[in-house]
């Protein structure tokens, strides 16, 4: 089991906040004209993209155990024997990943705060 590297973990982070706000700024402007000419209620942005934040890691993490952009960085998610991670990890990572202070934790961890409290690591497939 080879851990990922740091610019690898980067890249994934890049790749996949581009991929969910592309997705979420379309859910939101098809939202904005129902809002508009529907009288919908309102929902800001930042609610969309963190509900789409949560659902995007869940669904491929969960299923898959790796995002798109792991794919395309040749990497997983396993837990810290090297196998495959369950649920409940799943679901912890994606929960923390919305705190603003899930990466400040890298320099005393040594991984971030999500990697940290589900007992997981991101590995070279």
């Amino acid at each position: 089991m080879r851990k990922a590297g740091f610019g690898t973990r980067v890249f994934n982070f890049i790749i996949d906040t581009l991929i969910v706000f592309g997705i979420t700024y379309g859910i939101n402007t098809w939202w904005d004209f129902y809002v508009m000419y529907w009288q919908y209620p309102f929902i800001p942005f930042y609610a969309f993209f963190f509900g789409l934040i949560f659902i995007y890691y869940t669904f491929f993490e969960g299923i898959f155990k790796r995002s798109p952009a792991k794919w395309l960085t040749i990497s997983k998610v396993a837990n810290r024997q090297g196998g495959k991670p369950a649920f409940w990890q799943i679901l912890i990572r994606s929960l923390i990943r919305l705190t603003i202070i899930d990466c400040f934790f890298i320099p005393f961890l040594d991984k971030p705060l999500h990697d940290y409290l589900s007992k997981t690591e991101v590995v070279e497939a």
